[in-house]
């Protein structure tokens, strides 16, 4: 038998972690967090030990993974293997939303 628990976790309810994200949905394999409106800004390089896709809603930004850098638009999408040193140059106010495995933290908690 599988879990067949319905979770649903609105953006406007959801706890803002420490570098601005919005914590979403988290299941046992995989979470989500949104990044609203950022404004223009580098954030400092950072590995991770989870593996990260994104998808751009709206602005530009710039991903630096292991030295090379790609620009991000609306519609595109992007991946961050685990491990891998990588930094974000917002460009213009952004909006992403990330889903992260195994899951970045518990809902609301790193």
């Amino acid at each position: 038998m599988t879990d067949t628990t319905i979770q649903k976790v609105s953006s406007a309810a959801s706890p803002v972690g420490d570098m601005g994200q919005i914590y979403l949905v988290s299941g046992k394999r995989v979470s989500m967090r949104l990044w609203r409106d950022e404004e223009p800004q580098t954030k400092a390089p950072i590995r991770r030990n989870y593996e990260t896709v994104g998808f751009v809603i709206t602005g530009r930004a710039e991903l630096t993974i292991e030295g090379q850098t790609i620009t991000l638009a609306p519609g595109d999408s992007w991946l961050v293997p685990s491990g891998a040193e990588h930094n974000y140059t917002i460009i213009e106010m952004f909006t992403a939303v990330e889903a992260t495995a195994p899951p970045a933290q518990v809902h609301g908690r790193d």
